[in-house]
């Protein structure tokens, strides 16, 4: 239950991140800015060995991310809040950012981190639930299926150990987030600190 949760949101993180986000989708650019990120993720997808990504922009603040399962069908997005509020060499580091997400496959090792966190809980919970019922019942014969010490058990322990396996995700997740820094000063071929990057907050599937 724990890993297939987290792989079908992986599967569907595409068309999901599209709709919640508002994505439009760069079909035919419609302006300079608009040819220039195209080419920009072009240009960086190259480089980094992956197919080209699509490319779509959506309202907000300053923000970009990529998502996706695969490598080669993945999604780049920058906000308009991004475009207007930078300069194209910053806006272009923040790409090559989530462009190095995607050539890390960070999306799927994220899931795939969230799935073995997601089982650990739920089956600790259960085992630990099953022995302190066991412990509660003893000598009661009146049934055979779970009682009340497994329930609250169960619940109590979801919450607790799902907000330590919270934190072993959050972990992981920032030292994706410095490797994604490293691929993209690689890329751009120039060092870029990550304070001249706040746009580059990343989404990569499920979190």
């Amino acid at each position: 239950m724990g890993f297939g949760g987290a792989i079908i949101s992986l599967l569907i993180s595409k068309p999901m991140a599209k709709w919640t986000s508002g994505v439009r989708i760069i079909e035919q650019p419609q302006n300079v800015d608009e040819a220039w990120i195209v080419e920009t993720v072009r240009k960086l997808s190259e480089k980094a060995g992956i197919g080209m990504p699509e490319v779509g922009i959506f309202e907000g603040d300053p923000n970009a991310f990529a998502t996706g399962a695969f490598k080669n069908s993945a999604l780049v997005a920058v906000s308009t809040g991004l475009l207007q509020g930078m300069t194209r060499e910053e806006v272009e580091a923040v790409i090559g950012h989530e462009v190095a997400h995607i050539a890390n496959g960070d999306m799927v090792t994220m899931t795939l981190i969230q799935g073995v966190m997601n089982t650990f809980v739920v089956f600790l919970s259960r085992v630990i639930g099953y022995a302190v019922d066991s412990f509660l019942r003893k000598g009661d014969d009146r049934s055979s299926g779970p009682g009340i010490g497994y329930m609250i058990t169960t619940i109590v322990l979801d919450i607790v150990l799902g907000f330590a396996a919270a934190i072993v995700v959050a972990w992981f997740s920032r030292h994706r987030e410095f490797r994604a820094d490293a691929g993209a000063a690689q890329l751009l071929g120039r060092k870029q600190p990550d304070d001249q990057c706040p746009g580059a907050s990343g989404w990569h599937g499920p979190r």
